[in-house]
């Protein structure tokens, strides 16, 4: 069976687009005159920005070319064939920068989105609460406004990546006399402050990916609301729908293996060094991974005897190739003016869950008794932490269930789920003490 990701869009018998052989040639042009593994990866960003192949998905006038997501991933295939540093990734690039994109003003997209696309800032997403998790829009985290100033205080939990963040997207309630959905904001809120506590929780796989961050009486300016005050929840929809859209199976993972952002240092270092570098294993599961190195496994294995084995790996092959083509039957829709259902990234989020949740569980029977060895943190994953990371897919970034209720109440037509907090302030609705 022959290896297959999400990044491969043509086979030999669906020619590649002529728009498509285009802009391919065009990036391998400009790879070749440009790539330099002597640069700094500060340097070598900026080149990619300013050439608008950072984020080619983005708007031509904020950095980006207008492609399609699947042209989006045929430059990142280019520049991983070239044996170059691909652009930064992290939730700056992933989650912040498109929702600025989408509701901030000129001023507020010059000020921020410069520092995402170039890697000189990293961010965080301070949404999910202790008790607002599946339920985001009961968060309690409160924004007290003074003249231009907001002070903030609260609690926010999962947090990725909060330990080397500059910068955080805090949805904050800013109006408590409303019902719950209209009064919060959004901010982009400064990370290195006085007041911001980050605390990394350890995870079962022996990794901190996620942290929890407390916050007391820290500041953020009035400009720095995304989308307008109150409004808030409107735009972390876009926040989350770009999230599903990211993680969802069939996508394309091309961040470096250089971090963004001051904290982590690499901005510095030779360009060269990372291209080396693979990512370690919960970083693989989570940028969508996993079902390529449990058929990695399955070919180092070859033949593989066991039929039970054989038609899961089949079922695994499947299930990729069918969200490869979603991704497709999407982008041909687009293009030809066809209204989608709009339930196309939580189908996505739903099908990353079960591949990863199949690929671990393959994977260790792949092995056999090595899958209990734990994997070499510079190399593959082990498959006995990818295993371990596995049931984490149906929790981040908005649970299975909530992605369920979602394509139902609002693609399907379903009743609504039973709400009693509707049209109640804020304020009013009970809370646990």
């Amino acid at each position: 069976m022959a290896e297959t990701t999400g990044a491969q869009v043509n086979d030999e018998t669906q020619p590649e687009d002529p728009s498509t052989t285009a802009i391919r040639t065009e990036v391998r042009d400009w790879l070749a005159n440009n790539w330099n593994p002597d640069l700094q990866v500060g340097e070598w960003w900026d080149k990619l920005a300013d050439a608008h192949w950072a984020v080619p998905t983005w708007p031509e006038d904020w950095f980006g070319r207008n492609l399609s997501r699947g042209d989006a991933g045929v430059v990142i295939e280019e520049i991983k064939a070239a044996g170059a540093l691909p652009a930064p990734g992290g939730l700056g690039v992933m989650l912040a920068g498109p929702t600025i994109v989408m509701h901030a003003d000129d001023a507020q997209k010059q000020r921020y989105l410069p520092a995402i696309v170039k890697g000189q800032e990293a961010w965080c997403q301070l949404f999910s609460e202790p008790e607002a998790g599946s339920d985001l829009a009961g968060l309690k985290a409160k924004a007290e406004r003074d003249g231009d100033i907001w002070t903030v205080n609260g609690q926010k939990v999962w947090t990725s990546a909060g330990q080397i963040a500059d910068r955080g997207m805090l949805l904050a309630r800013t109006d408590p006399d409303v019902r719950k959905h209209k009064g919060i904001s959004w901010f982009a809120i400064d990370m290195h402050q006085p007041g911001m506590d980050v605390r990394p929780l350890r995870e079962m796989t022996g990794r901190a990916l996620f942290n929890e961050v407390f916050m007391t009486d820290v500041t953020v300016p009035h400009d720095a609301i995304i989308g307008g005050l109150n409004n808030g929840w409107a735009v972390a929809n876009t926040t989350l729908f770009v999230e599903r859209s990211s993680l969802g199976a069939g996508g394309h993972s091309g961040g470096a293996a250089a971090m963004a952002g001051t904290i982590a240092g690499d901005l510095a270092k030779r360009a060269g060094d990372f291209v080396r570098v693979r990512a370690s294993g919960s970083g693989d599961v989570m940028s969508g991974g996993a079902g390529g190195v449990a058929l990695r496994y399955a070919l180092a294995n070859a033949p593989i005897l066991d039929p039970v084995l054989r038609q899961k790996l089949v079922l695994l092959h499947e299930m990729q190739e069918i969200a490869r083509f979603a991704n497709l039957r999407a982008k041909a829709a687009r293009e030809a003016g066809v209204k989608l259902t709009g339930a196309e990234p939580n189908i996505a989020k739903l099908s990353m869950s079960k591949i990863t949740k199949l690929a671990g569980e393959l994977g260790l029977s792949l092995q056999g008794p090595a899958g209990m060895l734990w994997g070499d943190p510079n190399a593959d994953p082990g498959m006995a932490e990818m295993f371990l990371f596995a049931p984490a897919t149906s929790i981040y970034g908005g649970t299975d269930e909530v992605q369920k209720n979602i394509i139902g109440e609002r693609v399907l037509g379903l009743p609504q789920e039973i709400r009693t907090d509707k049209d109640v302030a804020f304020k009013d609705i009970g809370k646990n003490l």
